[in-house]
């Protein structure tokens, strides 16, 4: 596919008769799509029979949520457009899930979906749903397409919106009738857009004033936000970083941005964040945030965060600016082109503040909460132990996608995230059930590299059977299923908030059960190898083994403690000053003087 910093389409000047069908494969060739994840039905049939004849890759997906899952999968990790394709009413729907978690992290997705006929919109039709209004709160823009003529315009504005500006999923529904009726296709189309014209170069008068506050601060903080690695701007985060000696905290969706290992990182803040990071955001003086949303996971009872902290807060989103904290200083604009005009302006000091005692306070709060967990007393395997042996063994430039739950946490903490990695998450919808699928499309997207889906029980129940998809198309992604036999994340709740009345999060999927279902026979049905690791002696051989085989996919059944828990922890909704390093453990944020 055409890269998102490529607003012109692709392919030469051609005019043809089509029908409104072979427009929609034809368009797509010209912008340059080659591969499409979707599934068939009765209204979007017209289109599947120029696609057989197509360049494009289609992928035969087994329920369209891992079609859209894929699609973001896909384009998280290149960079790139995704695409999927749906039919009508359920096959639409079924969609929804993935396009409202492709909003709320920004990425660049096209779904198109077949509808009634026109003259049938609006009768309650067979399998007619009006997926346009189901939509239109969750994308970023959504198109109805009645007559062929209007389809090569509507698929082209759709690609464009989706990568430029704050990247997000849009939606073209596209009548049967007007996939059957011949048009005129023209190519290229001319783009008119009126009224959106996306702000990326923020004004030189507010990235001044950010870097005048940046010098006269004691405590400040960088907050790096996902919006910095959608936009590939890490190197830039970096020099800024270097240059200017101030810390950086990272929001889950910008793991990766700078190397977990940099000295200036203190780790995810928030409810699951690291304490110096969270001590540090909200001791700060100063917070530049740079492609955040300042959402509730990261800011906690947002009367209590950061009290002390001037905010600078840039987004290429004005909509995000002021939504959830007050700002100080508004940027609008690109993240790559904030960091770059600050790291200019820091370039320019004559002397650097150093942030001496700042950093000693920060460091001190390293030292005394490191990463760490507890073994279980159930002689188990400690799951964190699993995942940061994966860490070490896994291909150097690994991508890997995880689920939500405790899984996702812990990977977050015990996989080390370098800029040549990646780590796909699904942030603010918490999506259970993304991470298969998001690991098929990011293999796809990356076939020379060694994908993970990291795993739980619960999350793999929702769409595993893309194995199959992934056993039928050669696509080789390797799964570490944290098996717990519970909802883990909802069980840590039970037993710290409702007095461990288990209320069904037992999955009876764990070896002192009846293992129901049995994942190592599942995956193998599948047509994929597996392997199941119950003793922490298996558990090197175990990943070894499972990087080792490129001509299938393979799971991994790790069976690991039910009462294992994440921390740090911070009660929903609880202000950040009271997170527990461990249970019981409480660090107390002094009022020191800087």
């Amino acid at each position: 596919m055409t890269k998102p910093t490529e607003a012109t389409p692709t392919g030469h000047a051609a005019n043809a008769t089509l029908t409104g069908a072979q427009a929609i494969v034809k368009t797509l060739e010209s912008l340059g799509v080659d591969v499409i994840f979707g599934i068939p039905g009765g209204t979007i049939l017209p289109t599947y029979d120029p696609l057989y004849s197509s360049r494009i890759r289609h992928i035969l997906v087994r329920h369209e949520q891992g079609a859209g899952h894929a699609a973001t999968g896909y384009a998280a990790s290149s960079g790139r457009v995704g695409v999927c394709l749906a039919t009508s009413g359920p096959g639409a729907t079924n969609l929804i899930t993935a396009l409202a978690d492709a909003n709320i992290d920004s990425v660049p997705l096209v779904a198109i979906t077949g509808q009634v006929g026109a003259q049938a919109i609006g009768t309650d039709a067979f399998q007619e749903a009006d997926i346009v209004g189901a939509t239109m709160p969750l994308t970023k823009h959504s198109f109805l397409v009645k007559d062929a003529g209007g389809i090569a315009a509507a698929i082209s504005a759709a690609y464009h919106i989706a990568h430029t500006g704050r990247p997000g999923p849009v939606l073209v529904d596209v009548t049967k009738s007007a996939q059957t009726e011949l048009t005129e296709w023209r190519w290229p189309v001319k783009m008119e857009l009126p009224g959106y014209n996306p702000v990326a170069r923020p004004r030189a008068k507010q990235i001044k004033q950010a870097a005048e506050e940046l010098r006269a601060a004691r405590r400040p903080v960088i907050l790096a936000g996902g919006g910095i690695v959608r936009t590939g701007a890490g190197a830039a985060l970096e020099r800024l970083v270097d240059m200017s000696g101030a810390p950086v905290v990272i929001t889950l969706m910008a793991v990766g941005a700078i190397s977990d290992n940099h000295p200036a990182n203190l780790g995810m803040g928030g409810m699951h964040g690291s304490v110096p990071a969270v001590a540090a955001l909200q001791q700060a003086d100063l917070i530049i945030a740079v492609g955040s949303r300042f959402d509730d996971r990261l800011t906690g009872r947002l009367d209590t965060f950061a009290p002390r902290a001037r905010i600078v807060h840039a987004d290429i989103d004005p909509a995000e600016i002021g939504k959830n904290v007050a700002v100080d200083i508004p940027i609008v604009g690109d993240a790559g082109l904030v960091l770059e005009g600050l790291a200019a302006e820091v370039a320019a000091w004559e002397t650097r503040p150093g942030y001496a005692k700042w950093w000693e306070h920060l460091n001190d709060l390293r030292e005394r909460y490191p990463r760490g967990y507890s073994q279980p007393a159930d002689g188990r395997l400690a799951p964190q132990r699993v995942i940061e042996r994966l860490s070490a063994l896994a291909a150097p430039d690994a991508v890997f996608a995880a689920g939500v739950g405790q899984h996702q946490m812990w990977a977050q903490q015990f996989l080390d995230i370098t800029p040549a990695r990646r780590l796909l998450n699904s942030g603010g919808l918490g999506t259970m059930g993304y991470a298969v699928p998001a690991a098929m499309g990011a293999q796809v997207a990356n076939p020379g590299r060694q994908v993970w889906a990291v795993d739980g029980d619960g999350c793999f129940q929702m769409t595993g059977h893309e194995m199959v998809t992934c056993a039928l198309n050669g696509i080789p992604i390797k799964v570490a299923l944290i098996n717990n036999s519970s909802l883990g994340m909802v069980r840590q709740w039970q037993t710290l908030f409702y007095g461990k009345r288990y209320s069904n999060t037992d999955l009876h999927t764990g070896a002192d059960t009846a293992m129901i279902p049995d994942f190592v026979k599942l995956a193998e049905a599948y047509g994929c190898a597996a392997l199941r690791c119950s003793d922490e002696s298996q558990v090197d051989a175990a990943i070894q083994e499972a990087a080792a085989m490129t001509d299938r996919p393979v799971l991994i059944d790790f069976q690991v403690s039910r009462d294992a828990q994440v921390w740090p922890m911070i009660a929903g909704g609880a202000s950040n000053n009271t997170i527990e390093y461990a249970q019981g453990l409480a660090p107390a944020f002094e009022r020191e003087e800087f």
